[in-house]
């Protein structure tokens, strides 16, 4: 575990080469999450170009061990909590021998479950493309569950001309008034945190911003959890050391009033956790930050793509025009058809539809009693 905290500049290298980055495959961040999670099994597979010192780090693919819905082990990606993207990070140059490597490492292991369960998978990214070459290669068996759609935000243009094209004219100008009047309640000042001493601090910040609302109040908060807070605030503390977190933000009299954390990973951002003042939704604290942080984004020479860490396309962030594909599936290591493998996954798939058909009856269920209610 402790070898994470030393390859920093083994991973910023590879960042450079990989097929896509993933901040949530960042060693430190791994780290972070074994740590605050002791009694939880992780496995984090590094593969490397060479024995010796001047080997160059090649592939990094971090999981957990988990029992699935069906009474099966998995190994799942990401393994940290809280975190939104498995697709693990390969040499764009090697990356048939990097994965093929990767699941041969752990179909010998007899430690390590045969199945790997991926939430939240870039779906028709080079490295699933690449996954999908040699699972038919290998004659094993992949088997996905469900997708979806996820707002994305590219480079290119300003702010201005990109929420002509994403918002109406109406919605520009509620957003105008808004921003007016909550500058007509104190002194409003838009604020963005970059050093590490400023991150850390800002942090403090939000976990405070965060529980006072209703993440809070549900118990979601990440302080409501000693371990999320433990992880949250290694993670940030760890990244923001390498200038791979920073946190936008929006202070009336010099208090946040809605609050964005953003990770890094080289030209890659990640709109990793947000919170606003609950106290001022009417004025649209949320909207009123993602205009301001949306441009800086844009006007940034260094940031190619963002991801909105989003679980779909309903949220506030659908208001960003592109959109990534997400899968989660399931992928056999082993070599060759599988019946067991087979087996299992089709107990899942019945087994997440029928939580699916719960959920959906609880919901509506809910909705009713809510109605009458009021």
């Amino acid at each position: 575990m402790e070898r994470l905290t030393t390859i920093d500049a083994a991973w910023r290298n590879l960042v450079a080469r990989a097929l896509e980055p993933n901040v949530f495959m960042n060693p430190a961040l791994l780290h972070a999450a074994m740590a605050s999670e002791p009694d939880r099994q992780y496995a984090v597979l590094l593969a490397w170009d060479g024995a010796h010192a001047g080997a160059r780090l090649i592939g990094v693919w971090g999981f957990c061990i988990i029992r699935a819905l069906v009474p099966v082990r998995v190994l799942r990606a990401p393994a940290p909590p809280h975190a939104y993207l498995a697709t693990p990070v390969v040499d764009r140059l090697c990356g048939d021998a990097v994965l093929n490597a990767m699941l041969d490492a752990i179909s010998a292991s007899d430690d390590l479950p045969n199945i790997i369960a991926l939430t939240a998978v870039a779906f028709d990214g080079p490295v699933m493309e690449t996954l999908k070459r040699i699972a038919v290669e290998r004659g094993t068996s992949l088997r996905v569950f469900e997708t979806r759609q996820r707002p994305l935000l590219r480079s290119g243009g300003s702010g201005k001309s990109y929420f002509e094209a994403a918002l109406s004219s109406s919605s520009r100008k509620k957003l105008r008034q808004h921003r007016r009047r909550l500058a007509e309640q104190g002194d409003l000042q838009p604020r963005f945190f970059e050093t590490p001493d400023e991150v850390t601090s800002a942090f403090d910040e939000f976990l405070l911003l965060e529980s006072s609302g209703w993440k809070g109040r549900a118990g979601d908060a990440l302080a409501c959890s000693e371990s999320d807070a433990a992880f949250s605030r290694t993670m940030i503390e760890a990244l923001a050391e390498q200038r791979d977190a920073q946190i936008h933000a929006l202070y009336l009299d010099g208090k946040p009033v809605s609050m964005q954390i953003v990770l890094r990973s080289g030209p890659v951002a990640y709109t990793w956790k947000t919170a606003y003042d609950e106290m001022l939704h009417d004025f649209s604290p949320g909207m009123l930050l993602l205009e301001d942080y949306t441009s800086a984004f844009l006007s940034d020479p260094g940031i190619a793509c963002v991801d909105s860490c989003s679980f779909d396309d309903s949220g506030f962030m659908a208001v960003w025009q592109d959109r990534e594909a997400l899968a989660d599936l399931w992928l056999d290591v082993r070599r060759g058809s599988s019946f067991d493998f087979a087996l299992n996954a089709k107990c899942q798939a019945a087994a997440l539809l029928l939580r699916g058909h719960l959920k959906s009856l609880y919901n509506r269920r809910l909705k009713r009693w809510t109605t009458r209610k009021s």
